[in-house]
């Protein structure tokens, strides 16, 4: 399906899709709606360049919060948004309207891994208190150098061996 002129911009869709509407070309009225895009950045009035400061001008002009984080780290930012005062003292609605403004991660946790998140959740509370500060206090096997892990695990291997014996 092809149409018969083509488009320059936006605003001649409109005009094309009443003569489409008219003349009962519903293949046509089809493909002029797919060609329109829900998203106004797409149109050709608000395209702007992708450099940071015109960005923070338009979010600073049009008063649009900061995008809201998908995880934070308790650990490295204390100062972590946290809305949940504002809906037990003062209710839902208020709560709605302050994660409008100011929206919270959707994770917060420390600076544990995924995994190691879900493997504590499902122990009981002192396993998990003596697993954090065990991590915490100590240097895991991944940030050490390949070679250093092999001599760690060979001193290991040769404790639990002399201890079998």
């Amino acid at each position: 399906m092809q149409i018969e002129s083509t488009l320059v911009n936006e605003l001649q869709i409109g005009s094309r899709l009443n003569v489409a509407i008219e003349n009962n070309r519903r293949g046509e009225f089809g493909l002029l709606l797919a060609m329109l895009s829900i998203d106004a950045r797409d149109m050709a009035q608000f395209q702007l360049d992708n450099d940071l400061e015109s960005t923070q001008k338009l979010r600073q002009r049009f008063s649009v919060p900061q995008p809201q984080l998908l995880v934070d780290d308790i650990s490295a930012h204390p100062d972590t948004i946290d809305n949940a005062m504002i809906f037990q003292q003062q209710g839902a609605r208020q709560f709605q309207l302050q994660q409008a403004l100011t929206p919270e991660a959707l994770v917060i946790r420390g600076s544990q891994s995924d995994s190691m998140v879900e493997v504590l959740s499902n122990c009981d509370y002192l396993t998990k208190n003596k697993a954090i500060n065990a991590y915490q206090q100590h240097t895991p096997l991944e940030d050490m150098h390949f070679l250093e892990q092999l001599s760690t695990q060979r001193k290991i291997s040769n404790t639990l061996s002399l201890q079998m014996a």
